[in-house]
């Protein structure tokens, strides 16, 4: 490949981790970045990308040099490829478990992997709706080691990049004493956010639909899935701040994720593609068919876009109008 990678840019999330770690390690002298989508999309890294940078996990960018991941509301066009390769650029957008498995197989053949194979599994189960309920509620500890990674705790998450892409042993990176204390933390909230389900979520339809908006809780849809049971085929989480702020990551903007409930429906296969949801009223919107995400948008009384700040009552409006179109896709 004859791009010289300098700049790595990854989601902050297992998978983007262990694709920068892939990265890393063919690159080591790359200076990482751990992002998410909706700042990616905003443009708040416009000025760090260039020719030299490989964004993994992320939207595509027609300014970077190297792109991967697996994400089917983020492949570019044929037009976007044709002209970003036509540049120069190199686009690595496979049909994969994982944007980590996309990377792992692209320098698999040219460099020593091996300090990574032993994660791919969970890496690629996690990421696309493959684990069950049993390890859910297991002691994995790559699935919990999962938990622990935000870009909230950025100094941390930068702590495990370098002890993975350097080699150590994933059984020393478990035992690191900030390590245990974050994974004995997540677990205590893992059960007190199951036992709290049913006094923020409901199922309407047979869509879980849980309002963490204003709260500063959050969860993935894993746990409200398996909370709700066969009673869902899938769920809508509300998360967030009213007046939050892209790129603020205490106190990020309203949103929300759709997941499927993969326990019941499995090969990532829903009754839906919930990115129809995802991408209904926020044009960044996007992801999986089984997993994605979207900004609340301001609605007027009508349901249709208003040019003013998100307030709180938009909460209401924006799952009406996903209730709307869960319907008409479901029942």
């Amino acid at each position: 490949m004859g791009i010289e990678i300098r700049k790595i840019l990854a989601d902050c999330d297992l998978d983007g981790l262990i694709a920068a770690a892939v990265l890393k390690t063919v690159y080591p002298d790359a200076e990482v970045c751990f992002g998410h989508p909706a700042e990616l999309r905003s443009g708040l890294h416009d000025d760090w990308i260039d020719a030299n940078t490989a964004i993994c996990d992320l939207p595509f960018h027609p300014n970077c040099g190297l792109y991967l991941d697996h994400h089917a509301t983020n492949r570019p066009s044929a037009e976007e490829q044709a002209l970003f390769e036509a540049g120069g650029g190199v686009c690595q957008w496979e049909d994969k478990p994982s944007a980590a498995r996309v990377a792992y197989d692209l320098y698999l053949g040219d460099n020593d992997l091996s300090h990574l194979t032993p994660l791919m599994p969970m890496v690629d189960a996690l990421d696309s709706g493959g684990i069950t309920r049993e390890q859910l509620f297991s002691d994995d500890p790559v699935l919990w080691l999962s938990k622990t990674i935000s870009l909230t705790d950025i100094e941390y998450t930068h702590r495990l990049l370098g002890w993975l892409f350097r080699g150590r042993e994933f059984s020393e990176i478990m035992a690191e004493p900030e390590v245990v204390e974050r994974v004995a933390a997540r677990k205590l909230e893992s059960s007190e956010m199951r036992a709290s389900l049913d006094d923020f979520g409901k199922v309407v339809d047979r869509l879980a639909i849980v309002r963490f908006d204003d709260t500063g809780k959050r969860t993935n849809g894993y746990l409200v899935t398996a909370h709700f049971g066969d009673e869902c085929d899938a769920c809508l989480i509300v998360h967030g701040w009213s007046d939050g702020t892209v790129g603020d990551h205490e106190r990020p903007p309203l949103g929300a994720s759709f997941y499927s409930n993969s326990f019941l429906h499995s090969g990532g296969k829903g009754v839906m593609d919930l990115s129809v949801m995802a991408m209904q009223f926020d044009a960044t919107g996007g992801g999986h068919a089984n997993a994605c995400g979207c900004r609340v948008q301001a609605l007027d009384e009508n349901g249709i876009l208003a040019q003013r700040a998100v307030s709180g009552g938009d909460v209401e409006r924006n799952i009406l109008g996903w209730l709307a179109t869960w319907r008409e896709h479901t029942m």
